[in-house]
């Protein structure tokens, strides 16, 4: 069979490229949660991108999904090594309630999932929505609902959570999202500033009505819908 990019899928074996990128990218990234590394060597993330593009699927780097909007960026699935690090620091228990917010195609989601969490999936794209409801299915992740709403605003219906991931950017956080957490819970995400891209994972935790802020280490993603600040212009 020969994908449209030219390289045959039946040639490309995607249980070794799986296994490599895990040992090259997610270990020595400090991902030391051994339920992540084996939920990754798990989880086939061929199937969690466009078929144009699968033999990019392990490779060190985020994976595009969508091109840019008029006016705002990209979708695109985070690099491995950034998602488990981020995963690893919102310190999922197993049964722990969870939302993945800008859960795209659904890799995030059945990552966690793969650790025993309880996933709300919520994702405001039509298209990467049905993909990931469709994907879901395939793999038998019964513990995952996907959702459709505005990013920025998360889930309440379901809420409250242990964790919540965000998959991408956000140059603001409203504290209306960050109120869906259970005291003593944590909101994961790649802060950034401006139109930048590169900014640092961040973790917010919940103490009662109060929420500490940490950064935990450098990162790059595309800011998602909803979290951007909005512009100030001077004449």
């Amino acid at each position: 069979m020969v994908a449209r990019d030219g390289i045959r899928e039946d040639r490309v074996d995607y249980a070794t490229q799986r296994k490599n990128m895990v040992e090259s990218q997610v270990r020595p990234s400090d991902v030391t949660d051994r339920r992540i590394i084996r939920a990754m060597l798990d989880l086939p993330r061929e199937l969690f991108v466009p078929e144009r593009l699968r033999a990019l699927a392990y490779m060190d780097g985020s994976v595009p999904l969508t091109p840019a909007t008029h006016g705002g960026t990209r979708r695109a699935l985070l690099s491995a090594r950034v998602l488990a690090k981020l995963v690893q620091a919102a310190d999922v228990a197993s049964g722990a309630s969870v939302l993945a917010v800008g859960a795209g195609p659904g890799y995030g989601a059945a990552l966690l999932a793969g650790l025993g969490a309880r996933v709300v999936a919520l994702e405001s794209d039509p298209d990467l929505r049905n993909d990931a409801i469709r994907r879901l299915a395939d793999l038998s992740a019964g513990n995952v609902t996907v959702v459709d709403g505005p990013l920025d605003q998360g889930w309440p219906d379901e809420g409250p959570y242990d964790a919540i991931l965000i998959e991408g950017a956000v140059e603001t956080v409203a504290s209306g999202l960050l109120d869906q957490l259970k005291d003593g819970g944590r909101l994961v995400a790649i802060a950034v500033a401006g139109n930048r891209t590169t900014g640092r994972a961040t973790v917010w935790r919940r103490d009662g009505r109060t929420f500490g802020k940490t950064e935990i280490f450098d990162a790059a993603a595309d800011v998602l819908p909803g979290f951007e600040k909005p512009r100030v212009f001077a004449f």
